[in-house]
C-alpha cells in the first residue's frame, strides 16, 4: 500500500471491534450522553449555554404519523441514461428511511419538506429536494429528460421490497449514520454503513431471483451507485471525543481510517459487478450553524479547526478513489469535493443569490445553530436566501448548486477526475 494510506497504530493496545476493519477498530463509545466539552485542550470549544440539544421530532416512544413518503408527481423519462440510482448515505441523502425507525433524528415533520415537489414533509433534511433529487430530475414539464431521467428512488424502508418498485433503484441512506458503525448511535436507531451495504446485497439477490443472473448483474454494472456518508463520524464521534479517540488518532490517522474502511467497502461493492460510483466528500461543518454557535464565532468566521480535518479527509478520499480506479478493471468511479463546491458558494454568496450565509433558516440561539429545527415557528420565510436550512444541512438551492457541479461542473469543477455526466459519456464510448 502506497504510505499515504498506511494506517498507524494507535498508541493504546486495547482496542473495541465495532467496527469491520481487522486490523484497525476505533473504541466503542462509553456513554451516549452528548458532552461537546470532553475533547482534548487543543480541539476543546468554549463553554456552551446549555447541554441539552433539542430533538427534531417528537419521543420515538410517542405515536408518529404515517411515514410512507407522499406520491411524488414526476415520472420515468422514456429514454433514462441510466437503468438506476442507488444511494448510501446519512442525513445529507436520506429520503424517509428514518421515518421508520426510534430515532430522534427525523425530518418528517413540519418545516422540514414545505419547498419540497408535494409541500410536505418526506424525511429529507432540507426544505425542499437533497442532491440526489436533482441528479435523477425525471421527466417533467419543465426539465423533459434532463440528467439520470430516472423518478425520485424510494426509501428501503419505505417500499414493499417488490422488484417493480425497485428496478430504478432504492436509497438506503440513514441520517445519524456514519462510517463507524455506532457514530451517530446517541440519537437512537439508524442504519450504519456496513448495515447498508447489507440492504445492498439483498437488493442484489431479490433482482437475481425475479430477472436472473445474467440481467440482474447487467442491470448492477449499468447503474450509478452514489456514496455520501461520513460527517456524522466528525459529529457524533470524532469532534465528541468519544471513547477519548482524540488521544488514539490525531485526526490524519482518523481520516486514513475512515478512508480505508470506504475503500474495503467499495471492493465489496466492485465483487458484486457494480461498476460506476460517485464518492461524495465531506461538507465545511466548520461553518455550520452549530459550530458556529458552539464555538462563539465571531462575525460568522468559520471554525478552521473543523474544517482542516474535513479538508484533509477529503484529500485522503480523493486519493483513494484515485488509487482504486487504477486497481479496480473496468470501474468508473469518481470522487465529488463537497467542502470545495460549498467553499465557492460561500466566498461568491452574492453571485448565487445568497445573502444570508452564517444563520440557519430553521432553529433558534445564536446563529439560529443551538437548537435544532423542531417547529414551522422557528423557520424563516425565506430559504432561498440562506445558504444553511438548519443547524448541520444545506438549503435547497445550494443542494441545486451541488448537483449541477455534480452532474456536468457547471459552477465550479469539484469532481476528479471527471463530472457525472463526463463518467457517462466516457462508458458510453
Amino acid at each position: 500500500m502506497n504510505p499515504i494510506m498506511s494506517l498507524p497504530e494507535p498508541r493504546s493496545p486495547t482496542i473495541s471491534p465495532n467496527v469491520m476493519s481487522p486490523t484497525m477498530s476505533l473504541p466503542e463509545p462509553r456513554s451516549p450522553t452528548i458532552s461537546p466539552n470532553v475533547m482534548s485542550p487543543t480541539m476543546s470549544p468554549p463553554e456552551p449555554r446549555s447541554p441539552t440539544i433539542s430533538p427534531n421530532v417528537m419521543s420515538p416512544t410517542m405515536s408518529p404519523p404515517d411515514p410512507r413518503s407522499p406520491v411524488i408527481s414526476p415520472i420515468l423519462s422514456p429514454h433514462p441514461l441510466v437503468p438506476a440510482l442507488f444511494v448510501i448515505g446519512d442525513s445529507s441523502v436520506d429520503c424517509g428511511t428514518n421515518n421508520f425507525l426510534g430515532t430522534f433524528a427525523r425530518a418528517d415533520r413540519f418545516p422540514y419538506g414545505r419547498d419540497f415537489d408535494t409541500h410536505q414533509p418526506t424525511g429529507r433534511f432540507c426544505n425542499g429536494r437533497i442532491p440526489v433529487d436533482y441528479l435523477e430530475l425525471c421527466f417533467d414539464y419543465f426539465e423533459p429528460a434532463l440528467r439520470l431521467g430516472l423518478p425520485f428512488v424510494p426509501s428501503y424502508l419505505g417500499q414493499t421490497s417488490s422488484v417493480e418498485e425497485m428496478i430504478h433503484g432504492v436509497n438506503y441512506a440513514s441520517a445519524g449514520a456514519g462510517i463507524i458503525f455506532s457514530s451517530g448511535s446517541e440519537l437512537g436507531q439508524h442504519i450504519s454503513f456496513t448495515q447498508q451495504i447489507q440492504q445492498v446485497m439483498d437488493t442484489f439477490q431479490q433482482f437475481i431471483l425475479s430477472m436472473g443472473e445474467d440481467e440482474a448483474a447487467k442491470l448492477i454494472s449499468e447503474s450509478i451507485f452514489y456514496i455520501s456518508i461520513g460527517i456524522n463520524d466528525y459529529i457524533h464521534y470524532y469532534l465528541r471525543n468519544v471513547s477519548n479517540v482524540q488521544s488514539l488518532y490525531p485526526p490524519w490517522s482518523f481520516n486514513q481510517f475512515l478512508a480505508h474502511t470506504m475503500r474495503q467497502e467499495i471492493k465489496n461493492l466492485y465483487d458484486t459487478n457494480v461498476r460506476n460510483v460517485v464518492v461524495m466528500g465531506l461538507a465545511p461543518i466548520g461553518c455550520a450553524p452549530y459550530y458556529l454557535s458552539l464555538y462563539q464565532s465571531e462575525n460568522g468566521e468559520c471554525v478552521q479547526m473543523i474544517n482542516d480535518m474535513i479538508l484533509e479527509f477529503n484529500f485522503v478520499m480523493r486519493y483513494t478513489v484515485e488509487e482504486l480506479s487504477k486497481d479496480l478493471v473496468d470501474a468508473n468511479i469518481i470522487f465529488c469535493d463537497v467542502l470545495q463546491g460549498s467553499m465557492d458558494i460561500i466566498k461568491n454568496h452574492e453571485q448565487y443569490g445568497f445573502n444570508i450565509t452564517t444563520d440557519a433558516c430553521c432553529g433558534l440561539g445564536r446563529y439560529r445553530g443551538w437548537i435544532m429545527c423542531i417547529s414551522p415557528e422557528m423557520a424563516c420565510s425565506n430559504a432561498s436566501n440562506h445558504i444553511w436550512w438548519d443547524q448541520f444541512h444545506p438549503t435547497d438551492a445550494v443542494n441545486a448548486i451541488l448537483a449541477d457541479n455534480v452532474w456536468s461542473s457547471l459552477h465550479t469543477k469539484m469532481c476528479y477526475p471527471m463530472n457525472l455526466q463526463d463518467m457517462l459519456s466516457e462508458k458510453a464510448k
